[in-house]
């Protein structure tokens, strides 16, 4: 299974909105992300699922993902807020894991946490190392369910900069 962890867009900046979960991308996040999003459909990235994180510029970004057509289908789910339990992610996986081995999905969410994410599965413990730029897209080859989770394997870890630049090159 290759899971896909993109950071949201560029955001509002902080203390602009009083409830910070309802910051949406600004009209610059939006074109970048287009981009990153484009960029990645040229390159055929297809995705069986998006997951997204409920807040507002999380869910904006998986939005644009479906948009341009990387995806059809798009899931909210709570354990992508900021500080949610990869414990919780592991679960669902499980469920999902067995009848899909062949999928591809994306997690999109927020930073550390996608960082801390993507150690866990490489290492098995947070480093402090990994870091997802806005509109970043890590890729993780998941092992099946029931080997050691820590044996995932890295195949893409770029910025949104390199994406943009490099298409249709």
């Amino acid at each position: 299974m290759e899971v896909y962890l993109i950071r949201h867009g560029i955001a509002a900046e902080r203390g602009t909105y009083a409830d910070d979960e309802q910051r949406p991308l600004t009209k610059k996040g939006i074109a970048r992300t287009t981009k990153v999003a484009d960029s990645l459909l040229d390159r055929g990235l297809k995705l069986d699922l998006i997951l997204t994180s409920p807040l507002v510029r999380a869910a904006q970004t998986a939005e644009i993902l479906q948009q341009v057509g990387i995806a059809q289908k798009v899931e909210t789910v709570i354990f992508l807020k900021p500080d949610g339990a990869i414990s919780e992610w592991l679960t669902w996986l499980e469920q999902y894991q067995p009848q899909h081995p062949e999928a591809k999905i994306a997690l999109v969410g927020h930073q550390p946490d996608l960082g801390n994410w993507a150690e866990i599965l490489l290492w098995g413990t947070i480093q402090g190392q990994i870091i997802v730029k806005k509109a970043g897209v890590i890729g993780l080859k998941i092992p099946p369910i029931g080997t050691a989770i820590a044996r995932s394997t890295l195949f893409l870890h770029t910025s949104p900069k390199w994406l943009i630049e490099t298409v249709n090159r």
